[in-house]
């Protein structure tokens, strides 16, 4: 396989593979790769649902999320979609999928199904390279501390999508979740330093009052945020975005308003995470 540079800061290209019929030491080497460069894109794949499974689990054990509606006869798929009536996207703010969990969700697995004629991109974020690009003083603030996440003020009944127009095609009545994790971690398979909060589901840093811990992560998602760690996806047919969880944050672009988009998202497991 050969790997070139999506942008300077974000995500690879990964060519001449096809996810379908990888050998079992091609999986060592994407594996690796995963763990390095945080985000992997490929094009032109054969991935129907039944080959997008069987991928995924050669590659690791899955999660299913209980908020999305699952692709027909495919539990284990979740559908990211989003109808040509509908104003709001799912996943539409920063992120890290299922950081509310005790055990975040190691990666996704994104394959392009239906697409829009434009727009509907996918923004990632390298949180290594956040992490480095951090004034020295703000990190030795953040190292050792620890942050709550929770999925209720997007995913509980009085959340988020409940007052929009995506709240009745979402499990919004499955049990919300909360968990604490390091501010810093290190990464399980890298051995490297990334940050581990995110705007959408982070809630607070433990031992701060909610003002100090509002004024804290502010600044470090403002600093983030003027740093070159992103890269946007344009979608493809065949396209599929494979990221880690760990070690990226991303936002899916809602600029296609009465188009119709649907792609679909198995999760990986993942395990408890460490502190730096």
């Amino acid at each position: 396989m050969k790997l070139t540079p999506y942008s300077e800061n974000c995500g690879m290209v990964v060519q001449d593979v096809q996810l379908a019929k990888l050998s079992d030491d091609e999986i060592v080497e994407l594996r690796a790769h995963f763990a390095e460069h945080g985000v992997l894109f490929f094009y032109d794949q054969d991935l129907p649902p039944a080959e997008h499974l069987r991928f995924a689990k050669r590659f690791g054990q899955l999660v299913v999320n209980r908020f999305f509606q699952p692709v027909e006869n495919f539990p284990e798929i979740a559908q990211v979609r989003k109808e040509k009536s509908q104003t709001t996207n799912i996943g539409g703010a920063w992120h890290t999928d299922h950081s509310y969990d005790q055990e975040p969700a190691m990666g996704s697995i994104l394959v392009a199904r239906e697409l829009p004629a434009a727009g509907g991109d996918t923004r990632f974020a390298n949180m290594y390279k956040a992490w480095e690009s951090l004034p020295d003083d703000l990190k030795v603030q953040l190292e050792g501390l620890q942050a709550e996440h929770s999925s209720s003020h997007v995913y509980g009944k009085e959340g988020y999508y409940a007052a929009t127009d995506l709240g009745e095609s979402l499990n919004l009545e499955s049990e919300v979740g909360e968990a604490v994790h390091p501010v810093v971690i290190r990464h399980p398979d890298s051995g490297k330093k990334a940050l581990y909060v995110n705007p959408g589901l982070t809630a607070r840093i433990l031992g701060m009052s909610r003002q100090e811990s509002h004024e804290l992560l502010t600044r470090v998602y403002t600093l983030v945020d003027e740093t070159d760690v992103y890269c946007d996806f344009e979608w493809q047919p065949g396209a599929v975005a494979m990221w880690d969880n760990r070690s990226t944050w991303h936002n899916a672009n809602n600029d296609y308003q009465g188009d119709f988009r649907l792609l679909h998202r198995v999760t990986l497991a993942g395990a408890p995470l460490e502190a730096a």
